[in-house]
């Protein structure tokens, strides 16, 4: 169990799910992603005549059982297995954060942001509304996610999972350094 409960090196998991992608397309060829689990869960659970839902949702059961893994991997690794105390982050990164009002580093994410009183705050209305519309949007505008383009289509060669995955690169980069403190202040 120590093993399992010590953090693991960024290229052990960058092997393994690097692995899932020609693991899932010679086994099965199936295209790793997660974007479209949300349209499956619709189509399985709304009895709707709505053109987008009207589908063989049963072909992709695999990508729901995939979803359930990582959502169930996530719950033991945080509830049953734990974390460190404090996150390892470098030192200018906790300085910057700490500019922007975020001092408590012993979470996998900032409480003052990501708790029900953070959520309840207007910076955390706009993050959660306006964030989950962006996310949403630009999941289905670009065609997929960023592990379906970045990961599989990356790896397929695919030019508009480059341009998708340098646009997600630069707006990250843009939030983060630009819109971020402008909200956190």
């Amino acid at each position: 169990m120590e093993f399992i409960s010590q953090p693991w090196s960024w290229y052990v998991g960058g092997i393994l799910i690097g692995l899932m992608v020609p693991l899932l397309l010679l086994y099965g060829n199936k295209q790793f992603g997660i974007s479209s689990s949300m349209r499956h869960v619709c189509a399985a659970v709304l009895p709707t005549k709505i053109e987008f839902f009207n589908y063989n949702w049963r072909e992709h059961q695999w990508n729901l059982l995939l979803v359930g893994g990582i959502v169930l991997g996530g719950f033991i690794g945080a509830k049953v297995i734990g974390h460190p105390e404090s996150i390892a982050i470098s030192e200018s990164t906790r300085t910057d954060l700490s500019q922007l009002g975020i001092t408590d580093f012993t979470g996998y994410i900032p409480r003052e942001i990501f708790s029900i009183e953070g959520l309840l705050t207007l910076p955390g209305i706009m993050l959660m509304l306006v964030g989950g519309f962006l996310i949403g949007f630009g999941t289905r505008y670009a065609n997929g996610c960023t592990s379906g383009h970045s990961i599989t289509g990356m790896a397929l060669l695919s030019w508009g999972s480059l341009v998708a995955t340098i646009s997600f690169m630069l707006g990250g980069i843009f939030i983060t350094h630009l819109v971020l403190p402008l909200i956190l202040k």
